[in-house]
């Protein structure tokens, strides 16, 4: 394609920014700035078939106003290379309901930056950033842009237009969120538009249309796209239509179709005033909350309008209920009040104000980016911070379990590993190959043993024992991201700590202090705030709970019973108290916060609502107060540059919270910091953690790890609790066999199809099945195989054996299945669709066949979350991903291991062939036990790779097209004549991957790395 065709699908803004009013002095243009270009795909038959437009030199900006009460429009712009125009810049002038629109004419420019302004100092100039608009037809909705004319007109030229036979095309949106929508096509012997098609109209929320001209056609093809690069193609395969009225929705095709709009009665119903409007601010940063407002229709975002400080009023879209203002003037008074909106773009009023005044900037370094690049070109290393490596011994904590765990025989504290020595062995894991770093949680915790992250206290604070002075979380995202690595953060919505959770519930006692209990509760101590690291001066102790227990019942106790001894005892004897652990039956916990139930079935209903343990209490996420929360808490996490979120037990939540709260929070606030391109490939992938070795869980299709990668097909009550439920029994009345399927990780015979992605819900899964066969790689490839129709593109996969809780089939031990088994474990996982994960040691076969976790009953150091510094101390320099210029001590003799060797040659090989880290695969014409072959084509960039593949055993591939093919592993050459390559069994480990030369940036690379002990 040429600039111009690449400008105009890659400046889009792929979901909702936050677009900022500004009231900006009367001279001088916004600052430049803005977000990252997005990028886009070409539908499948739309691939082959579209043209080059070329040459634009002019841009058509038409602006939403049916949310904005302003009484004129100017569009203030520079084209791209020239200057800004005189504030406050062209008029724009009406062009269809809700719509004001300008052109631009750019001459030899490939696009413009703009801001929006009243005329009388207002402005929307997308957060100070500025809007990147590229060429032809393109809408700002809210700070939302989309490549398309939102009033039917010019997105493209109708190719066979003209007289004869029409097609009205009606495309339902309601399940997808799009805010445009166009239509790309062909009439049947014709030509198909330039992408990206023409541009529908919204007749009534939910529906587009557009009229086409078929001439003497009587229908066509079609694909459908919002403008930024994500298609509805009907699976790859387009849509099939016919002269006359179709309505085309969640990819059922209605001719003859009666008009979806009709009746239609205009919303003219504001929603309601937002309530509960409350505001915290720490250091320069300010967190807003509130709670949700109602409407006759739904309430589709609200406006938050901040007054004070130097920069004067900003009105700042959302579309959730939490807002952090990030950034703001040290010791400086703050007002702000929120409007909702919906859909029609009726407000609200103003809420009451509430006022907030800013402290000191704290003086951290620098906040990062992400990298903001496809994460399947990524292979994973996973990390147990604390158990890595101990850069700083000053911040290691044994906890109340130190003795009686027997940790301290072997003078190992649980919090051992910390940032610093992450940092200090970037190199290492740079040196095997890996680009991105998993880390467990990093938010203060508090439990009895609580090393691993999960018992979450303060969701808003690093926990102080895993940083050190220069070595702060902020320091390790910027040491990783200077090495070109990524950092995945572990995160958890799903429960706290038995504590509760600082800032949204405490519990004030939890029981009656003994002598049999004095070892756990202390005296309280008012002037001391726990955070894992600072010692309690009375009691000597850093894990001090002198806040949490009694001598006699609390005022205003809820808990049912309190104090009173109970039938039971401790493992050492003593007797336990009502109240003295948490339960979710007792009251202890307000059900506005945490669900009241144990859960009963782990395939019911009840193991998304109820409590999965007494150690972590289940929030209530369908209540906005924590919802609010946990989105104010991982924006500023975001806001660091983290690269994605691992989630964990991701099952736990319903999936329409997911949908509707945290996952668009997230990509909302990746875009408005970072742009449209880096939300995108902002990672989330979840553990839907189905322990079973069939393709639903159990039957159960809301406890499958696919389930979640889909948006949902229904409408439920806007009320959460309720959509919860209906979405529960909606699903599970489909069944498996209703579910829907996808063809997004499979070839087309030989050729690369574009994904659909219109129906992804915006989180990745871990391959559940997969890692549960992976006692032998065969198993593991035909079970991950037999699932990927049912995900939404299994391609993101991510894919491992075992980690910090299992081995493969639910194993309790680190994999024990021997090295070769290890080496054809990870042959498989570095060729196969999903992206590699390796959990640390095993690189090593670090302590196989140990217990993975034993809890405090046994030492950290006889399981397998055992210290692992020892392995790779000394020095060692990365030259690069998968080689090492230098290394001394015993961190050399660990590099010279056979399976360190084998997956850094795994991972040259991988990242030299596209292929294989975004490929989509087949087995179609191909036999072998575990063969396939794989392609990934890209246009914007010109890239196609083809490999074929078989590890350990032969294989024979049919069908293929002809060509010369290199060997990646060996350097052999084959030239292939009659469509068909057949090559003998390289053995247990080995592998081979025959790469199709198809000429110049394409070439094969012939053998990638040396011979080792499996690849050769």
């Amino acid at each position: 394609m040429t600039r111009w065709l690449r400008r105009r699908l890659l400046t889009g803004v792929a979901a909702p920014v936050l677009g900022l009013l500004v009231a900006l002095p009367a001279t001088g243009a916004p600052a430049p700035g803005g977000p990252t270009a997005a990028d886009a795909a070409v539908p499948s038959a739309a691939a082959s078939a579209a043209e080059d437009a070329g040459g634009a030199d002019r841009a058509t900006v038409h602006y939403w106003t049916a949310s904005r009460d302003w009484d004129a429009y100017y569009l203030h712009y520079a084209p791209d290379g020239g200057e800004w125009t005189n504030v406050p810049g062209a008029a724009m002038e009406s062009s269809c309901p809700g719509w004001v629109t300008a052109t631009v004419e750019l001459g030899s420019a490939g696009g413009l930056r703009a801001a929006f302004n009243d005329g009388s100092g207002t402005w929307d100039n997308n957060g100070g950033e500025d809007y990147d608009l590229g060429t032809g037809s393109i809408a700002v909705r809210d700070g939302r842009i989309s490549h398309t004319d939102p009033c039917g007109g010019a997105g493209g030229d109708d190719p066979d237009g003209g007289g004869g036979n029409e097609a009205t095309v009606w495309f339902g949106t309601g399940t997808l969120g799009w805010g445009a929508a166009n239509i790309h096509y062909r009439p049947d012997g014709g030509s198909w538009t330039d992408v990206p098609g023409l541009g529908m109209t919204e007749v009534c929320p939910g529906w587009m249309r557009h009229t086409v001209a078929l001439g003497e056609a009587t229908g066509l093809t079609a694909a459908f796209n919002n403008g930024n690069g994500t298609w509805d193609n009907n699976n790859g395969r387009d849509y099939t239509l016919t002269a006359g009225v179709s309505t085309v929705e969640d990819r059922v095709v209605t001719p003859d179709a009666d008009d979806p709009c009709a009746g239609h009665t205009p919303d003219t119903e504001a929603p309601t005033v937002p309530s509960g409007v409350t505001a915290s601010a720490e250091g320069v940063s300010v967190v807003l909350s509130w709670g949700p407002s109602t409407d006759n229709v739904a309430v589709t975002g609200y406006r938050v309008t901040r007054t004070g400080g130097g920069t004067g009023t900003v009105v700042t879209d959302t579309a959730s209920t939490v807002h952090s203002d990030a950034n703001l003037e040290e010791r400086t008074l703050y007002t702000y009040t929120v409007r909702a909106k919906d859909a029609a773009g009726n407000l609200s009023a103003e809420s009451a104000p509430v006022t907030v005044t800013t402290g000191d900037a704290p003086g951290a370094p620098a906040a990062g980016e992400p990298l903001g690049t496809d994460p399947r070109e990524d292979p994973i290393y996973f990390v147990m911070t604390a158990r890595f490596y101990d850069g700083d011994s000053s911040n290691n904590r044994g906890g109340s379990q130190h003795e009686r765990s027997g940790n301290a025989d072997y003078d190992d504290p649980m919090f051992r590993g910390d940032f610093k020595g992450l940092i200090e062995r970037l190199d290492y894991i740079k040196g095997l190959g890996f680009s991105a770093v998993w880390i467990t949680p990093v938010v203060l915790n508090r439990s009895d043993y609580d090393f691993h992250g999960y018992h979450g206290w303060d969701f808003y604070r690093v926990d102080p024992r895993l940083e050190s002075a220069g070595a702060s979380y902020q320091d390790l995202i910027n040491a990783a991201h200077a090495k070109g690595m990524k950092i995945y953060q572990d995160v958890v919505y799903n429960h706290s700590s038995r504590w509760g959770a600082k800032g949204l519930f405490v519990p004030t006692a939890y029981g009656v202090r003994d002598e049999q209990w004095s070892w756990l509760y202390d005296e309280p101590n008012e002037d001391f705030a726990y955070d894992g690291l600072t010692v309690e001066p009375k009691s000597g102790k850093s894990y001090w709970n002198g806040d949490l227990w009694s001598t006699q019942e609390p005022s205003g106790n809820t808990c049912v019973d309190w104090g009173k001894p109970t039938p039971h005892t401790s493992p050492e004897g003593y007797r336990i108290y009502n109240c003295q652990w948490p339960s979710p039956t007792s009251e202890m916990f307000p059900e506005e916060y945490y669900h009241q139930c144990w859960i009963g079935n782990w395939e019911g209903e009840d193991s998304r609502s109820c409590w999965l343990h007494d150690d972590l209490a289940d929030f209530n996420t369908e209540n906005p107060a924590v919802q609010n929360y946990l989105i104010g808490a991982y924006n500023r996490y975001i806001d660091m540059g983290v690269d994605g979120f691992r989630v964990d037990t991701a099952v736990h939540v319903p999936r329409v919270i997911w949908t509707r709260h945290f996952l668009p929070a997230i990509e909302q606030r990746v875009t408005q910091r970072f742009g449209a391109e880096k939300a995108r490939n902002f990672f989330v992938f979840g553990e839907v953690a189905a322990f079973v070795n069939d393709k639903w869980n159990r039957g159960s299709v809301n406890h499958s790890a696919q389930f979640f990668t889909w948006q949902p097909r229904a409408q439920y009550s806007a009320d959460d609790a309720t959509a919860a439920l209906e979405e529960y029994e909606h699903e599970n009345g489909l069944g498996p066999a209703g579910q829907p399927v996808s063809a997004n990780a499979f070839l087309d015979g030989n050729s690369y199809r574009t994904p659909d992605h219109s129906r992804f819900s915006g989180m990745h899964i871990i391959d559940m099945r997969m890692h549960m066969n992976f006692g032998d790689a065969r198993n593991a490839f035909h079970n991950g195989k037999d699932s990927d129709d049912s995900v939404n593109d299994a391609t993101y996969n991510v894919v491992y054996v075992d980690s910090h809780d299992f081995g493969p089939n639910k194993s309790h031990e680190r994999y024990t299945g021997g090295t070769d088994a290890w080496a054809e474990n990870m042959s498989l996982m570095w060729t196969f669709r999903g992206i590699p994960t390796l959990y640390y040691g095993s690189e090593t076969e670090f302590r196989k066949g140990a217990q993975i976790d034993c809890g405090p009953s046994c030492p950290l150091e006889t399981t397998g979350r055992a210290y692992y510094g020892d392995e790779i101390a000394g020095s060692v320099t990365a030259s690069g991903f998968g080689t090492v210029a230098e290394a001394s001590g015993p961190v050399a003799q660990t590099l010279q291991k056979p399976l360190v060797k084998h997956v850094q040659r795994l991972n040259l090989i991988r990242r030299e062939i596209p292929a294989l880290q975004k490929g989509q695969y087949s087995t179609e014409g191909v036999s072998g036990e575990m063969a396939f072959k794989r392609r990934y084509t890209d246009a914007a960039s010109g890239v196609d790779s083809f490999v074929l593949v078989t590890v350990s055993h032969g294989a024979t591939w049919s069908g293929i097209p002809d060509g010369t093919y290199r060997d990646a592993v060996t350097g052999d050459v084959r030239t292939v004549t009659g469509g068909s390559l057949s090559v003998g069994a390289p053995g247990t480990g080995n592998l081979r991957a025959y790469v199709l030369d198809l000429g110049g940036s394409n070439d094969a690379p012939g053998k990638i790395g040396s011979d080792g002990p499996y690849l050769r």
